[in-house]
């Protein structure tokens, strides 16, 4: 199996999670954990209204997530003409946002940017210099004189 074939296994066992699978071949089934979300969004849907949701990421990986997540759950993510790539709007019920959405996406994310993080250094080490250790702390700037 490779690297990348177990990240998306992963991936799939964190939605199962969040999706409240109770037994493992639940677990297994990524599909049916996505209609039981879908179902669960809709459900607090009619209970909760929509709110509009302002989500400012630091970068292109946790955009693409995010992205994914909202349209896997079929919630519509938009930005407003001015705003920056990085920055996402999405209409969604604030418990679903709360208990499910969020904390998945803080899960996913945080597997995702471990792996790129491992992948980037690999990369760097081998195809460009070895030594990737953090660089020297110093412990203050030399002063100006004018």
């Amino acid at each position: 199996m490779t690297e990348e074939e177990k990240l998306i296994e992963k991936l799939q066992r964190i939605e199962a999670l969040f999706a409240g699978a109770a037994t493992p071949g639940e677990r297994n089934a990524a599909a049916e954990a996505r209609d039981r979300i879908r179902a669960r969004v809709r459900e607090q849907e009619e209970r909760d209204p929509l709110v509009e949701y302002t989500f400012n990421l630091r970068d292109r990986w946790s955009h693409m997530l995010l992205t994914a997540l909202l349209r896997r759950y079929q919630l519509r993510p938009y930005r407003y003409r001015g705003q920056r790539y990085t920055t996402l709007m999405a209409r969604v019920p604030k418990r679903f946002l709360d208990e499910t959405l969020w904390p998945e996406f803080e899960e996913l994310n945080k597997t995702l940017t471990a792996y790129l993080g491992e992948v980037t250094e690999r990369v760097i080490a081998q195809g460009i210099e070895a030594d990737t250790t953090e660089v020297e702390v110093e412990a203050s700037p030399p002063t100006l004189r004018t």
